[in-house]
């Protein structure tokens, strides 16, 4: 397996945005992830910035580091977010070395933590993501928040 950043030359793109709009997205939001995917692509700023991970050609999980993940910890960056893995290959590790590989792109970058949030009972504890409370979407709800050192 590879993990791969989406820039814009890269052959994988186009795949990429429908298998992220496909996880995440429904059928009114294609134009925003491929308008986040697209321009993520081109930016020289450090974020955001997609990945994928392939496995003989094929994408079998995603994620994604971002500035905020639509929530209101507007304090808080960057954030982890997008983390999915095909169901034919769970259970093998590959979250896990997502959830690793996002945690040295931040370090490299010079973040200090890495924020997710998650309504996952127990996935993200045992990696050794801390429960740091709940934050707020635009609809009023709330899921819980988790951060991670990035042994920068």
């Amino acid at each position: 397996m590879e993990i791969i950043e989406l820039r814009s030359k890269n052959q994988l793109l186009e795949k990429a945005i429908q298998v992220f709009w496909q996880q995440w997205g429904s059928e009114s939001n294609f134009k925003f992830y491929e308008d986040a995917i697209l321009h993520s692509a081109t930016t020289s700023s450090d974020i955001p910035r997609f990945y994928v991970a392939v496995e003989e050609g094929k994408i079998i999980g995603t994620y994604a580091i971002l500035r905020n993940d639509i929530n209101s910890r507007q304090d808080l960056c960057p954030w982890l977010a997008c983390l999915y893995v095909a169901d034919e290959h769970r259970g093998k590790g590959i979250g896990a070395q997502l959830l690793d590989h996002g945690l040295s792109v931040a370090a490299k970058e010079g973040y200090e933590n890495l924020y997710l949030t998650t309504d996952l009972e127990n996935y993200y504890e045992r990696y050794g993501w801390e429960n740091s409370g709940i934050v707020y979407g635009p609809d009023g709800g709330s899921i819980k928040l988790y951060e991670k050192k990035t042994a920068k």
